[in-house]
């Protein structure tokens, strides 16, 4: 065997060893849950990896620091958010095995604070900060990702591995059992339900008897405490002798006089104007006589 095939096979047994440590590593590692949200709950089979997608958490560090940004004092939200996101996922723990597992908003403010004090704080404020400008601004974006951020850790229900137990089959009304109220009668002696052939021995309501609205039907004997409703004709059992109907008027009516009104016609305004009257055809009558 001369060198070159030797050097050709010690670099496949390398290549091979590499893809199979690789592949190896692949499939022992842990799954991970994204969650697209830093606040909510994260629902994901227990004991799974659970990690916040940085693009949420970066856009609420942008809009923290553009309240703090200033003219000329060195605070750039977009490079914060940069720098946020450069780093990728925020780990968030793994969800626990029973009950509810927290990742409140302080955890996820110390990740994001320590991204955002690499490079020396740059883009928290000035390069010489001589009022604390960075400190104040790192402060303040801390302060808004603690109270908007915050994830409940939650196991997703398995389901029952155990068969339901067939129920018991048989006719209605016999040992079968009686089937619950809503429910297609049992007919037969399967598991299947079908209508009945007979509905003659089913109970109806009667006319005239008034049902609660949580009584389907009321009794033979009527419902307790609640009188059967009567029918007739308005003045077919009672009247006066002569066989007419006895109406008469309903409530008490008494006439009242109308007060005086400043409009109404006096007693000397009537005298004026039949003495005015008489004097009008006493002239006409002198008049009339001198003509002729």
């Amino acid at each position: 065997m001369t060198r070159t095939s030797r050097n050709v096979l010690t670099a496949t047994a390398i290549a091979a060893a590499v893809t199979g440590f690789s592949l190896l590593g692949g499939g022992t590692a842990a799954a991970t849950t994204l969650a697209g949200s830093c606040s909510g709950t994260v629902i994901g089979p227990a004991g799974e990896a659970v990690a916040v997608d940085s693009a949420p958490v970066a856009d609420i560090v942008r809009a923290a620091a553009k309240e703090k940004a200033r003219f000329l004092n060195g605070v750039d939200p977009d490079k914060l958010a940069n720098k946020v996101n450069r780093e990728g996922v925020i780990p968030a723990g793994t969800i626990p095995g029973a009950g509810d597992g927290a990742f409140s908003g302080a955890q996820v403010a110390k990740i994001v604070g320590t991204r955002l004090e690499k490079d020396d704080g740059d883009g928290l404020g000035p390069w010489v900060d001589l009022t604390g400008v960075k400190k104040d601004t790192l402060e303040h974006i801390k302060s808004k990702v603690s109270g908007l951020c915050g994830l409940t850790l939650r196991a997703k229900a398995e389901p029952s591995s155990q068969p339901t137990p067939p129920q018991q089959g048989g006719t209605a009304g016999t040992h079968g059992g009686t089937p619950a109220p809503g429910a297609t009668p049992l007919s037969g002696t399967g598991d299947a339900r079908a209508p009945q052939r007979d509905y003659s021995g089913i109970p109806t309501a009667s006319a005239g008897v008034a049902v609660p609205p949580e009584l389907r039907y009321p009794p033979s004997s009527g419902v307790p405490g609640q009188g059967t409703p009567e029918f007739g004709i308005l003045g077919a059992d009672q009247g006066t002798a002569d066989g007419t109907a006895d109406i008469r008027n309903a409530g008490n009516a008494d006439p009242l006089a109308a007060g005086e009104s400043p409009n109404d016609v006096q007693l000397p305004m009537l005298l004026a104007v039949v003495a005015l009257a008489g004097v009008t055809a006493a002239l006409v009558r002198t008049w009339v006589l001198r003509r002729v």
